[in-house]
């Protein structure tokens, strides 16, 4: 009992445990498990109070997958909506083929995440077993378009020399493929994940990373804008630097409390958005420990 309460602890207990040995890619791999799942039943349950048809789930959400990590929630939202939803396997692969992007991180394919089988599939046998088929229908997919070039279809491959590929099973399970710049979007085109843009070039696309403040807080959450124009005036709004202006403030804790309020209406009127709010109230709350 004492060993499964802390088995159980130490999934949440801290975030990037050391992966030298199995016991900490273990960790890892729950981890991952854990926190993609809990985050699109939360999706699931939000949408299903207020739209009835899972397939139109595209319609009005879409996951972002940042680099390879969460690369999980692709198989977990086809195997909820296969096993509770009851979808066959083409529609659920339509419905989750338009909900997920993936922004790739790196151009060095050594730095992309793999996972070992032997470690992957006793962990996660159903999981492991959508994946799989996903792989089965990948590759058959490039066999029709590259009839007898084993070698090509080994590197694209999902699961290949008994590895899980992350990044190669975010291109198949995603409409939006993308770098975080110009160069990379490039690079990741002509040479890293160049087989994948010959195959499907309509997914590649370049988003330069980063974002202004006028989309990530004017946008995104007005009642909080109209919170700092009226303690700081407007002048923030094209000038972002006037946001230290709320150093003057950063033991006014009336303000604080009005930033509260401002963040828990919105976790209860917004469901999408409200992870955007949260953001923008943690920037917000950042300025004032910096400020201290």
């Amino acid at each position: 009992m004492m060993r499964y309460k802390r088995d159980t602890e130490a999934i949440s207990e801290f975030l990037y445990p050391d992966d030298t040995h199995d016991e900490g890619k273990i960790l890892r791999l729950k981890q991952q498990y854990f926190l993609v799942s809990a985050s699109v039943k939360t999706i699931l349950r939000q949408f299903s109070s207020r739209q009835s048809n899972i397939e139109d789930l595209p319609e009005h959400v879409a996951i972002h997958i940042n680099d390879t990590h969460p690369v999980l929630a692709i198989p977990e939202l086809m195997r909820i909506l296969l096993d509770e939803y009851g979808l066959d396997w083409d529609k659920a692969w339509r419905v989750t083929t338009k909900t997920f992007c993936y922004t790739n991180h790196t151009t060095l394919s050594e730095a992309l995440e793999k996972w070992s089988v032997r470690i992957f599939q006793p962990l996660l046998p159903r999981i492991y077993g959508i994946v799989h088929e996903i792989n089965e229908r990948y590759c058959q997919q490039l066999w029709e378009k590259y009839p007898g070039e084993w070698d090509r279809i080994k590197h694209m491959a999902i699961i290949s020399y008994d590895e899980v590929k992350m990044a190669h099973l975010a291109i198949a399970g995603s409409y939006s493929v993308n770098g975080v710049a110009k160069l990379h979007t490039e690079i990741l085109k002509t040479r890293e994940m160049n087989m994948f843009y010959n195959f499907s070039p309509e997914k590649f696309n370049n988003k330069t990373n980063g974002i202004t403040h006028r989309r990530w807080l004017l946008k995104s959450n007005p009642e909080l804008t109209q919170l700092l124009v009226h303690t700081i005036g407007d002048s923030f709004i094209k000038d972002p630097e006037q946001l230290m202006e709320l150093e003057r403030y950063s033991n006014d804790s009336v303000l604080q409390e009005d930033m509260k309020k401002v963040k828990q209406n919105k976790k209860r009127s917004n469901w999408l958005p409200g992870y955007w709010i949260k953001m923008d109230y943690l920037l917000i709350q950042n300025l004032f420990l910096m400020c201290k």
